[in-house]
């Protein structure tokens, strides 16, 4: 049996079935492991890493312990409950996505430049990012959902470029859900463009190390906050709300972040936002030696870690900005039938509008959207999200 323990409760004996954080945030070689010493528990703790999930099959147990199936459901309906309600989008998806995409492809190619100087030592010119970060911002006012789901198109080979406009683009989108004036978006949009320029001076070798870090390449790695910190203290035009998305996103609501180890308030409200935002995109990224969660299930986890990492509140917000089933997810329904959700429900993000592409029982049938909020689509509902993989299916073909 899967069971939820406070890190507190682990003894030596116990099995670790999923040491429950993103791959960064641990020196350990594998995410499940039997407890052979306390040392082991301690270093657990010391990583902030307050709850870890156990297998009982395989190890002692925890006699008054949540069940994982206990726990999941109980985060579904606290989830459910979130999903109130969204802002109608003002441009049809499909017109935006043109603009979209060419923006996407304008904004790596200013990163790269960006960065590529950054690691020369060179001067920054953050001029050359402000047009780009102007765009992404009138693209995402227009409507969030093109830009939002193309973040999730990465390659696996140029993760920290596309990362940095992943950020970018995420933040921006959660500030203007926020009602955050425009001004001060372009602001955080620069920074989180910004936000890993420290990367810049780390090793290759540790930067792109396919497998877990050894303490002293964790130190390194972590040093990229402060090494960005410095970098864009000396960069003429960066502002002091760009470099607090920089130098904060790695800080957690509870202390147990870096390199100021800030609780709470202490965190700017945008170091908050960004590193709620940073989460979620490596959560959902594919690299060469991770691979990513669907976005519903990086949701829950982060909804799961607010307990302490992240400002609950935030994280709320968050969810009703990228939906519950982000758009471009590959649902199935209650008909039996596999569905892309291409635009989130104004009413509720329980019921987006899908469009139906694929019948288990016969295969791939003609596309057709179906409204699960009005009739006669409201018969139908989402039962879960699917793995488009294990389907062999692109669902951004559809959008």
């Amino acid at each position: 049996m899967i069971k939820r323990v406070r890190s507190d409760q682990l003894t030596p004996g116990m099995f670790i079935h999923d040491i429950n954080c993103g791959w960064i945030d641990h020196p350990f070689v594998f995410n499940t492991f039997r407890l052979k010493d306390e040392e082991t528990i301690q270093k657990i703790i010391a990583y902030g890493i307050r709850e870890v999930y156990i297998d009982t099959a395989l190890g002692t147990d925890v006699a008054d312990a949540q069940t994982k199936e206990e726990f999941d459901s109980e985060i579904h309906e606290r989830i459910t409950r979130v999903a109130a309600g969204a802002k109608p989008v003002p441009t049809p998806l499909h017109e935006e996505m043109t603009v979209a995409r060419q923006v996407h492809q304008e904004a790596h190619k200013v990163v790269h430049s960006l960065l590529a100087d950054a690691r020369l030592g060179k001067q920054i010119e953050v001029e050359k990012a402000q047009p780009v970060v102007e765009r992404i911002t009138d693209s995402i006012f227009r409507n969030k959902d093109a830009l939002t789901s193309l973040s999730r198109i990465k390659q696996k080979d140029d993760y920290t470029f596309q990362h940095s406009v992943s950020v970018c683009t995420l933040l921006v989108a959660f500030a203007h859900a926020m009602e955050i004036e425009r001004d001060l978006i372009m602001e955080l949009g620069i920074g989180g463009l910004l936000h890993d320029i420290g990367k810049m001076k780390v090793p290759d070798a540790v930067l792109n190390k396919p497998g877990a870090l050894t303490e002293a390449e964790f130190a390194l790695m972590k040093s990229h906050v402060a090494q960005g910190r410095e970098i864009l203290k000396q960069t003429k035009g960066v502002t002091e709300t760009a470099i607090l998305v920089a130098v904060q996103h790695h800080e957690r609501f509870d202390g147990t972040g870096y390199p100021d180890r800030l609780k709470q308030d202490a965190i700017s409200p945008y170091g908050q936002m960004a590193s709620i935002v940073d989460v979620y995109d490596a959560l959902t990224s594919n690299r060469v030696y991770h691979k990513g969660m669907e976005p519903t299930v990086a949701l829950k986890k982060l909804f799961e870690w607010s307990k302490f990492h992240f400002n609950e509140e935030l994280i709320q917000h968050f969810i009703r900005v990228i939906g519950i089933y982000p758009t471009g997810s590959l649902v199935s329904l209650e008909s039996g039938l596999l569905a892309v959700v291409v635009r989130q429900g104004e009413k509720s993000l329980l019921h987006p509008l899908v469009r139906a592409i694929f019948d288990p029982n016969t295969g791939f049938v003609t596309p057709r959207d179906i409204d699960l909020a009005t009739p006669p689509g409201s018969s139908d509902r989402i039962v879960q999200h699917e793995l488009p993989g294990m389907w062999g299916i692109d669902p951004f073909k559809y959008l």
